[in-house]
């Protein structure tokens, strides 16, 4: 146990220093960091919510338009499949009653039908059902019922994609570790440390995105638009700077899905805030084809079920590139580009609670945290100089270390400080010298049974070990399921107990019996402990 190779000596000593040296910068001022090159790239550790501050947004998903949506692609997925060649003759496609319908205008080819609806279909999840139930009524009527195992699995599918959509548009406002998990069925749970004013946030996490490119229906009747009412085909959606609702093609040229990518830019020849957006290659192609196809004719810019502008098509656009103007502010236009860049949600989302933690609060916490953890510390070791003496020396040194490469663990990973991340922090100061309790009261065990102090040094680290792996494995445990299965507070305290477990182990055995072994190497007269 007290026989260390040169390897394992200097693997042991890089890994202290290493462990230190990550802390420097979570320890240091910012005033002082700010001067040395590079300080921002340096890993540090973040503050949590209620330490640093920030905003805390409760959002609520109307799952009911999962069915709306659904209903909605899988017409157009119809549609689509029906022009096929060889081309199935059918008529208008309805949405009504919450199922889809249509009429084939050829009888002979409904089998055919059901051939090309059926791997529209799916298996809903291990139900045994499928997502789509298919039935033929009056000989010439298919109908496309969406099954409730169906409806659930695209629901909880939309839930995850829309935590995924909020996630990215967070991470857009280059704030840190902030914690977006899911509660419960349909909510969303956003803490965003550092950031003070709530409103920009909710703008941005509230909006859908759902970009479309549309034809205008210019054949639609104005009289009717004012009522309402759009000829078969088209659909109403209001036009807030014509003053005035418009028609368009329920078929959709462009969708969101299609964007590449999309920033704020400013129109060249009126120096207005535009998107500017760049389709990916199956857009681009599919975008300069309907150009080229219906010059002269206007087309709708659509987002969130409103247009924002209806230009004429003049020429065949190429390039894959377009713009959208539409009486933006330089922020409105930023934020829209973000909401396309980073995907349109599935799923509305609404705002149904919202606070804002002052960074004062978050100071006072860590000031009693640190007060708190300078308190124990001093007195451990006190204790640990007056009942082990050398060996409490060392106990302490390791003590330090153990503090150092926990901050130093946690910025590697950069990994999130919380409140109940200090109180984790000051319980693992505590914890930390138990290790060597358990040694220093077995090397003394050993002693009065007439061992040599290497004897009993050695003895003493060899059976302690056992019982310190068996208690650090349990306390393993316990952290790492409330990290699986905790949320917020939970897993920052488990973070904290996690990493302090493996390297309290490392200093409170590794280098502590390191130090040991050097010394008694250099004085190996017997000694009283």
């Amino acid at each position: 146990m007290l026989d260390f190779p040169s390897w394992k000596k200097w693997l042991t000593w890089a890994t202290v220093v290493v462990g230190v040296l990550l802390a420097v910068p979570t320890l240091l001022p910012g005033s002082i960091g700010s001067r040395v090159p590079g300080w921002e790239r340096l890993p540090k550790v973040n503050l949590g919510l209620d330490l640093a501050g920030g905003s805390y947004i409760l959002l609520e998903a109307q799952t009911s338009d999962v069915r709306n949506q659904r209903l909605e692609t899988m017409r157009d997925t119809i549609q689509g499949e029906m022009r096929r060649a060889p081309r199935i003759a059918i008529g208008d496609i309805s949405t009504r009653g919450g199922q889809i319908s249509f009429m084939v205008r050829d009888t002979g080819q409904i089998d055919a039908v059901r051939e090309r609806l059926l791997p529209l279909t799916a298996g809903a999840g291990l139900t045994g059902q499928r997502d789509w139930d298919i039935a033929v009524r009056d000989t010439n009527t298919v109908t496309m019922t969406p099954t409730e195992a169906g409806l659930a699995q695209a629901t909880e599918q939309a839930m995850v994609d829309a935590t995924e959509v909020v996630r990215r548009r967070v991470d857009e406002l280059g704030t840190r570790e902030p914690t977006i998990i899911r509660q419960g069925s349909n909510r969303i749970v956003v803490q965003v440390p550092g950031l003070q004013d709530p409103q920009a946030l909710k703008e941005l996490l509230g909006k859908t995105a759902r970009l479309e490119f549309k034809l205008v229906d210019t054949a639609a009747d104005p009289a009717a638009l004012a009522r309402g009412q759009a000829p078969i085909g088209s659909q109403v959606l209001p036009y807030p700077t014509s003053g005035g609702p418009i028609a368009v093609r329920r078929s959709t040229i462009i969708s969101g899905d299609q964007i590449a990518d999309a920033r704020q830019e400013f129109d060249p020849q009126t120096g207005a805030p535009i998107v500017g957006i760049r389709f990916n290659s199956e857009g681009g192609r599919r975008f300069a084809r309907v150009t080229q196809e219906n010059v002269g004719k206007p087309f709708a810019i659509i987002v969130d079920n409103s247009v924002i502008s209806a230009p004429n098509i003049n020429e065949q656009i190429l390039g894959g590139a377009a713009s959208i103007s539409g009486g933006f502010t330089v922020e409105s236009a930023n934020q829209l580009a973000i909401a396309l860049r980073s995907g349109k949600l599935p799923v509305d989302l609404s705002v149904i609670e919202e606070s804002t933690i002052s960074p004062e609060l978050g100071a006072d916490s860590i000031q009693s945290g640190v007060i708190a953890g300078v308190i124990g510390t001093l007195a451990i070791v006190v204790l640990m100089l007056f009942a082990y003496l050398r060996f409490g020396i060392y106990a302490n040194i390791a003590l330090v270390v153990n503090v150092l490469m926990i901050l130093g663990v946690m910025a590697l990973f950069n990994a999130t400080l919380t409140l109940p991340g200090i109180a984790g922090f000051v319980l693992t100061i505590g914890a930390a010298v138990d290790a060597n309790v358990l040694i220093n009261e077995r090397i003394r065990e050993e002693r009065r049974r007439g061992r040599s102090v290497n004897a009993a040094v050695e003895f003493g680290y060899k059976e302690a070990t056992r019982a310190i792996f068996d208690a650090n494995v349990t306390n393993a445990i316990a952290a790492v399921m409330m990290f699986v299965f905790g949320a917020g507070p939970v897993r920052g305290f488990a973070v904290v107990l996690i990493i302090g477990i493996v390297t309290s182990v490392f200093t409170a055995v590794t280098f502590t019996r390191l130090m040991v072994a050097n010394w008694l190497a250099k004085r190996p007269r017997e000694l009283v402990i």
